[in-house]
């Protein structure tokens, strides 16, 4: 058998090959969004070496973006540090919070507080009393009520 017709049928098969039609893509259906801002659950167990402040932020309208921070801070209010802080979005329903923070960085003796606010448009609209955090341990703060901003 000669060499011709073999080159010649596998070129055939190649160009056939390279010829057909491309498979369709599998369309699945849209999914809903996942929102900017998961729920603390998502976060997993907590690990050795950190400590959490847990509870509720209440009062908190749909849309406003809640932003809660643990500080340190000095004689005159002022915050001196920022220990952690988490952002979550306003859902006009109690929003479940878990704050996680190094207790290595805690600072013995000096005043912690953990402070919030809430605001739309870029606008303060609500704000958290200042709650003090004596201890950097894991604790649950309960519920904690908005109030107007001045």
């Amino acid at each position: 058998m000669s060499l011709r017709p073999l080159v010649a049928l596998c070129l055939f098969g190649l160009l056939v090959s390279c010829s057909s039609k491309a498979p369709t893509p599998v369309v699945t259906a849209p999914t809903a969004q996942q929102p900017a801002t998961r729920e603390p659950e998502g976060q997993g167990p907590l690990p050795a070496f950190q400590r959490e402040i847990s509870g509720q932020l209440l009062g908190a309208p749909a849309g406003a973006m809640v932003e809660l921070a643990l500080l340190v801070v000095d004689e005159r209010s002022r915050p001196t540090q920022l220990l952690a802080n988490i952002t979550l979005t306003g859902t006009n329903q109690p929003l479940n919070f878990q704050l996680r923070f190094n207790p290595d960085s805690f600072p013995v003796g000096a005043r912690v507080e953990l402070r919030g606010r809430a605001s739309q448009s870029g606008q303060l609209i609500l704000h958290l009393p200042s709650r003090r955090i004596d201890q950097g341990i894991t604790q649950t703060v309960g519920a904690m009520q908005f109030v107007t901003a001045p």
